[in-house]
């Protein structure tokens, strides 16, 4: 692997992963028409490092989210420098963290099909619907009437609902980002909260698909010499993660997501027509 295929492909991995486009999507489709690739060609350790860059790019983002979370966490936990009889009706970021593993719950169900999921990567025409049906969702969530909800407001069954939306978005070509923020703002959400939550709902799936692909690479080997240009790949993927999640929150602020919904209907008929030509 180049350095320069190395940040192609962290390009498209930190703006696809975040922007409501569908990054196994794009990824899949190049690996399918032109032969880019990165696990299969035996860079999975490389993979693994694109998805770690656009992880820390979350953390970078809403870090005061997280330290919230932990500390208040903590404090509902009766740990050690936590305010005593701390009030845990006033623990915000606490209920967004049990929010979060509720919403993180249904992607258990898509372990038993896991193997049926994974096939449907290399059918590019099916992308390709899967890619207008994003573009479709964009559209109706651009419309929708948005919520006040949020973390101190939001309901068990709105995480789950947007759970489910996420365990259905393992789907190549349904875009993770787009289909769980759509649902939040269906289920009553506020925007911006539709978004944190969207994003901050990816790290628990990330994170456990990363410590999964970290013990296959080792196991099938790593190119050590290759490493500097992973972690060049890895660099710009974070970059690129970053201002991604701020361009994907200031247009949803401002409903503004059909912008992508017409990108995902061109994309999806150009990828149907090549995979009928190639």
């Amino acid at each position: 692997m180049t350095i320069w295929a190395a940040i192609l492909l962290g390009l498209i991995q930190g703006i696809s992963e975040f922007l409501p486009i569908s990054s196994s999507g794009h990824l899949s489709v190049l690996q399918n028409l032109f032969g880019m690739s990165t696990a299969e060609n035996g860079h999975l350790f490389f993979d693994v490092l694109l998805h770690f860059g656009t992880l820390i790019s979350i953390c970078v983002v809403y870090w005061q989210d997280i330290v919230r979370m932990v500390f208040e966490v903590k404090a509902l936990a009766g740990g050690k420098g936590t305010r005593k009889g701390a009030n845990t009706r006033n623990l915000s970021a606490a209920r967004l963290f049990l929010m979060l593993i509720i919403g993180t719950l249904p992607l258990f169900l898509v372990l038993p099909i896991n193997d049926y999921v994974e096939r449907l990567y290399y059918q590019t025409f099916f992308i390709g619907a899967a890619f207008i049906l994003t573009g479709c969702l964009l559209f109706v969530a651009d419309k929708m009437q948005p919520g006040d909800r949020g973390e101190k407001s939001m309901r068990v069954r709105d995480a789950l609902v947007i759970g489910l939306c996420q365990a259905i978005a393992t789907i190549p070509g349904l875009s993770r980002s787009g289909t769980t923020i759509s649902a939040g703002i269906a289920t009553g959400l506020d925007r911006d909260f539709a978004v944190k939550y969207s994003f901050l709902l990816s790290l628990p799936a990330v994170l456990g698909a990363n410590v999964l692909g970290i013990a296959k690479a080792a196991k099938e080997g790593i190119e050590i010499s290759l490493i500097p240009v992973y972690l060049i790949g890895m660099a710009v993927a974070m970059i690129t993660g970053i201002f991604a999640i701020g361009l994907v929150k200031r247009l949803a602020s401002k409903g503004k997501f059909g912008y992508f919904a017409y990108y995902c209907w061109g994309a999806g008929i150009i990828t149907m027509i090549l995979s009928l030509i190639f």
